[in-house]
């Protein structure tokens, strides 16, 4: 057995991996484990590591450190890209009052770390790695140690004592926010899986369904008009989809080039509300369904997955024209649309087409309509991504009166990117696109490697620190500086402004900047949605948490 006990020496990486997969696979049956129906899931992760690490069970810490950071990076960068298309439509509806109620929780844990370290007496020092280790905030932590460095003339020891502290309150600070989400949910007694189905409902508000409407026309100043030509048809949004001539039994495609007549019937597809004033334009609704009539038209639903046709607008594409064929919805994320003629094809995008088969045929073969390449992940784009990500989150940014430049870190940086580029879908033939599948198993990799990085680490000066008078007063301000401002401002949220358990649990993770707390919040409803939230307010948590930190630094120190 020499070949194993000497492993961590002679092959590091195939010791770091064997002890990474022994800590995966204990804490994620730890945390599947349900109990008065609720389970840690990926947080159970976490405390397998601490255990692990107790017992010496270590690995080197050069794979350690980039294990942990590769880990966040793909968890923060798949919730970038997924949230990316209907993220600033979120940030335009709930944007202020998030970002407001997160900064109190900022403001309100600087607070409760300087007033519990005069309360309880101990080291300024140990109060600044308590700040950034109770709130899960490795930048603040940066932030802090690089700003000691400027300070100069520190008693001997002094600088150290922010990372003892922070290892010791980090674990605590998931818990206690996890906590947080839990009393949260018990005080007002909250069914998360019924909360996530009225935000889908409260998402939707405000989006008209569509519907179809066969109408007679009856307007004798629309007769021998181009139906492109119609009035009010792109006011309104609606699209005429199927014509049948009067006097006649079969049914056509409607192309932008026929002329309407009158008595023709047509058969036309937008919102009810678009519908009623289109009809009162064209003559009146007749009770004939085309649908049913007797045609060659049929309708087809089409994915664009073509790299040539993305940006372009359906009147780019001319399918008309070219194969006599009609638009008349497009589906995206969850929502369908009229297909107006400067909509923007998005990689994805299910196009509803009318049209003969030929035509279908020919418009699938431009569009693409490939599941193969709609089920594929195209690492190039993703990684161009992710390196962009690590760039922007590097980039030092100088503000007036601090003597350091501030970071979004490796956790804001490609978060922040993956949502811009899921938001604009393609840059030339990088296509940022990752089935759902494919998206969920590398985040739930990505939170799985971090965690067990986190609590092997921790591990190791958790126990000793924890039972000595002083650690306990730690571990004491720590779930002080996690809990009280997130159960004060999750009140005020759900008593007083009435939010969903979805938004005021993403509010929650985010304000503390913590990825475990978010696979929490999504694994308890059983739902995404918190994570549109904590998107919302990640960028300006991170930037005044660095801002607290190295305030807090240069008042502690004077």
């Amino acid at each position: 057995m020499n070949w194993l006990t000497n492993l961590s020496e002679a092959q590091p990486v195939a010791h770091a991996l064997l002890i990474l997969s022994a800590v995966a696979v204990t804490g994620l049956t730890f945390g599947g484990i349900r109990w008065r129906g609720i389970k840690l899931g990926t947080a159970g992760v976490l405390f397998s590591g601490i255990v692990f690490g107790h017992f010496g069970l270590q690995i080197d810490h050069g794979i350690l450190d980039f294990v942990r950071e590769f880990g966040l990076i793909l968890f923060v960068f798949t919730i970038g890209l997924q949230l990316g298309p209907g993220f600033f439509a979120s940030l335009r509806r709930h944007g202020l009052r998030l970002n407001v109620m997160a900064a109190a929780v900022v403001l309100l844990g600087a607070g409760v770390t300087a007033l519990g370290a005069w309360l309880h007496g101990y080291d300024f020092f140990a109060a600044l790695g308590l700040f950034s280790g109770a709130t899960t905030n490795t930048p603040s932590l940066g932030a802090t140690q690089q700003t000691l460095a400027t300070v100069g003339n520190l008693p001997a020891g002094k600088a150290a004592i922010p990372a003892l502290a922070y290892a010791v309150s980090y674990p605590i600070g998931i818990i206690g926010i996890i906590g947080s989400l839990l009393i949260t949910r018990a005080i007002f007694r909250i069914d998360p899986v019924r909360e996530a189905e009225l935000f889908r409902a409260e998402q939707q508000r405000g989006i008209e369904p569509l519907g179809r409407l066969n109408v007679v026309v009856e307007n004798k100043n629309i007769e021998g008009v181009a139906i492109g030509q119609v009035p009010g048809r792109r006011e309104t949004g609606v699209v005429i989809s199927r014509i049948r001539r009067a006097g006649q039994k079969t049914v056509f495609t409607a192309t932008d080039d026929a002329t309407l007549h009158l008595g023709d019937t047509l058969l036309i597809v937008g919102t009810w509300r678009g519908l009623e004033q289109f009809t009162r334009v064209i003559g009146s609704a007749s009770e004939a369904d085309l649908m049913k009539a007797p045609s060659a038209v049929t309708h087809r639903k089409i994915v664009v997955t073509h790299k040539a046709v993305l940006g372009k607008t359906l009147v780019e594409l001319g399918l008309e024209h070219l194969y006599s064929v009609a638009v008349t919805r497009v589906s995206r994320a969850d929502i369908e649309m009229t297909a107006v003629p400067d909509l923007r094809l998005q990689f994805g995008d299910v196009l509803h087409v009318v049209g003969d088969e030929e035509g279908l045929r020919n418009a699938s073969t431009m569009l693409g309509n490939s599941v193969k390449a709609l089920n594929e992940t195209q690492f190039v784009p993703i990684f161009v991504g992710i390196a962009l990500g690590i760039l922007a989150g590097t980039l030092p940014i100088s503000f007036p009166g601090l003597p350091v430049p501030v970071k979004l870190g490796l956790a804001g940086g490609p978060l922040v990117l993956a949502i811009l580029l899921g938001r604009l879908g393609h840059i030339g033939p990088l296509v940022w696109h990752m089935p759902a599948s494919a998206n969920l198993a590398f985040r739930e990799l990505g939170i799985t490697l971090f965690l067990a990085c986190v609590g092997l680490k921790a591990g190791a000066p958790f126990f000793h620190t924890v039972f000595t008078s002083e650690g306990l007063s730690w571990i004491i301000g720590a779930a002080c500086i996690a809990m009280i401002p997130l159960l004060a401002v999750a009140l005020i949220g759900r008593a007083v402004m009435k939010l969903n358990f979805m938004t005021l649990s993403g509010l929650m993770a985010g304000s503390m900047t913590d990825p475990p707390a978010l696979a929490f919040a999504n694994a308890i409803s059983k739902s995404d949605a918190p994570s549109v939230a904590y998107a919302t307010v990640y960028p300006l948590t991170m930037l005044l948490r660095i801002l607290a930190a190295q305030i807090m630094t240069l008042l502690f120190t004077r």
